[in-house]
């Protein structure tokens, strides 16, 4: 899996934890919601939740894998 890092100032942290909070997200998922409104906008962009995506979905499939073999 890709990790992406980034560095916010304390008041744009604070944004995005009351939008995850509205929005009944976790605060990955509300950036990655935030993200795809710019997803036309940039091929990099389109790239780059194209993979986060792919990672997330392989993610979901190991954990009910796991799951089974318990």
């Amino acid at each position: 899996m890709h990790r992406l890092t980034i560095e916010v100032d304390r008041q744009l942290y604070r944004q995005l934890e009351q939008a995850a909070q509205v929005h009944h997200l976790s605060l990955e998922a509300e950036c990655r919601r935030r993200l795809s409104g710019l997803e036309c906008q940039s091929r990099y962009l389109q790239a780059l939740l194209a993979e986060m995506r792919a990672d997330a979905d392989e993610e979901r499939w190991r954990a009910r894998d796991d799951d089974r073999v318990e």
